[in-house]
């Protein structure tokens, strides 16, 4: 099991206008997705990342329980959050609602890192044209 220490050192807040709690819970899907939140760690406590970024408790709780919608981390009260044990499956019954969720995802994060939308787009449209493998 993963130590949280490194994801909150980690942490980075912009002024780009994405809300923080945005920017945390992409932070921290990035993070699960990049293998360095693993299936079953834990996961910092919401106290940990307020006081390290200097931001209020609610805003962080609001980013574990946007985590916890997706299917990201399961909160277990008085023992703390875990990086759920799959990957949140693709909603099956409404793609392009599931499409459209992951692009505005990608649009926040893009903007929290100063990136341009048609960057991003011309860099998937590259990805797609060559069949990259996405996994």
């Amino acid at each position: 099991m993963h130590t949280a220490e490194p994801i909150v050192e980690a942490l980075r807040l912009n002024a780009t206008g994405v809300p923080i709690y945005v920017q945390l819970r992409d932070q921290f899907l990035g993070a699960i997705g990049a293998g360095l939140l693993r299936p079953g760690d834990q996961m910092p406590t919401m106290r940990q990342v307020a006081v390290a970024l200097r931001i209020d408790l609610n805003t962080v709780r609001h980013a574990y329980d946007e985590l916890e919608k997706l299917g990201a981390v399961t909160l277990i009260r008085g023992r703390g959050s875990f990086v759920a044990d799959r990957p949140p499956a693709v909603g099956e019954a409404d793609p392009a609602a599931a499409a459209e969720e992951l692009a505005r995802q990608t649009l926040a994060r893009a903007a929290a890192l100063g990136v341009s939308p048609i960057l991003i787009l011309e860099k998937i449209a590259a990805l797609a044209a060559n069949k990259e493998d996405f996994r």
